[in-house]
């Protein structure tokens, strides 16, 4: 497994809108918004350098977002590291035994392939594999 970048930081909102204006006054600008409905979640991207930070903002009371929201709040909710090739990085991770939330890819915002590696894996963060 080649781990390429820090793709970007996911960070978890009540409100879209509202919270990017921070970014925008800071003086970054938006890259787009995205909603991934199979994920419930609507996304916003805001390039820094070569990776970017993503806010996320629910679709749905019921989505992982939200449920994030109501047990810690706002914040960070995952990291994302870009891999050169999501499915061997799968199965290597899988063959050393680290413990997974998707053993495929799934579909994530701006074309990506995505994976999550299980936060008792990592020391409590939510990990992200991207391929684009």
């Amino acid at each position: 497994m080649k781990i390429l970048k820090v793709d970007h930081i996911g960070i978890a909102v009540k409100n879209l809108a509202e919270s990017s204006k921070l970014y925008e006054m800071l003086g970054i600008a938006q890259a787009g918004v995205e909603e991934v409905a199979e994920q419930k979640v609507r996304v916003s991207f805001f390039p820094v350098g070569d990776s970017e930070i993503e806010l996320l903002e629910s679709t749905s009371p019921d989505g992982p977002i939200a449920k994030y929201i109501e047990k810690n709040g706002e914040g960070i909710q995952h990291l994302a590291l870009r891999v050169d090739n999501l499915e061997a990085a799968l199965a290597e991770l899988k063959a050393k035994g680290v413990r997974l939330i998707d053993e495929k890819p799934r579909y994530g915002a701006g074309g990506a392939k995505i994976a999550f590696v299980h936060p008792k894996a990592t020391g409590g963060i939510l990990l992200e594999l991207s391929e684009r």
